[in-house]
């Protein structure tokens, strides 16, 4: 009898089940939510320019009201997936001043990730290991051997989508101290580069132009993230470099 519940238990966490899916269906409806009731529109630029101004002079009356919202907004954005975050990044910047803002972006996105990282874990992990044939068995040991190099590249240089590269590591195996390192680091300087932008957000209003997005894309910008990337890769480098059969 026993060992038929033992036997059981793997069997059961490779099992959908609702119970199993339902912080996958409360994200879901929490992302429906959000274009149902509008608050897309509130997530431009036009928005921005056109309440800078009660932004400001509220959060300068209410300070630690507005750091709690802005703190939990910004949590809420990144664990739903919804678009809006540059256009978050820049209005931290113009409330708070870069650093500040920079450290609040980083530090809600990162919790955030974690949130959906944790739900797709628990709702999906297990099951699509179970799932996966031999290569995709190989694909996770080698990514999870380097998982902190590989996720501190994608998180540097945003070659896919945030909410992507939330997700993969939750079906890797990805242990989550090393998500949350990865996560926390790589996303600081775009955050700070977007923050900087948000900081002189009020002269680019007033000269009637709009906040350049593609900044982070300029080469002297650019040029050290991708250092940054690469250097995250010398570990993979030595680590093949030490197994490699030499003469």
């Amino acid at each position: 009898m026993r060992r038929s519940t033992e036997g059981d238990a793997p069997s059961e966490k490779r099992r959908l089940s609702l119970w199993r899916l339902l912080p996958i269906v409360i994200i879901a409806v929490g992302f429906i939510a959000f274009f149902a009731s509008g608050l897309n529109d509130y997530a431009s630029f036009g928005a921005l320019k056109q309440y800078r101004q009660e932004l400001a002079e509220w959060t300068q009356n209410n300070r630690l009201i507005a750091v709690s919202a802005y703190f939990a907004t910004y949590f809420l954005a990144a664990a739903l997936s919804v678009p809006g975050a540059v256009w978050l990044s820049l209005a931290g910047g113009f409330l708070f001043g870069t650093v500040e803002a920079t450290v609040y972006v980083v530090s809600s996105a990162t919790l955030g990730a974690v949130v959906i990282f944790l739900a797709a874990r628990y709702a999906l992990g297990d099951y699509l290991r179970a799932k996966a044939g031999p290569a995709m068995r190989k694909m996770e040991a080698g990514f999870r051997e380097n998982a902190l190099s590989y996720l501190l590249v994608l998180r540097l240089i945003p070659i896919f989508p945030f909410w992507l590269v939330n997700l993969v590591p939750a079906f890797l195996g990805v242990p989550l101290r090393t998500y949350v390192i990865a996560t926390f680091f790589g996303i600081m300087p775009g955050a700070f580069v977007y923050c900087s932008v948000g900081n002189g957000l009020g002269a680019i209003i007033d000269a009637g132009r709009e906040p350049d997005l593609g900044l982070v894309f300029e080469p002297q910008i650019l040029v050290p993230i991708i250092g940054l990337a690469v250097l995250s890769l010398i570990p993979v480098v030595y680590k093949r470099y030490k197994k490699s059969p030499r003469d």
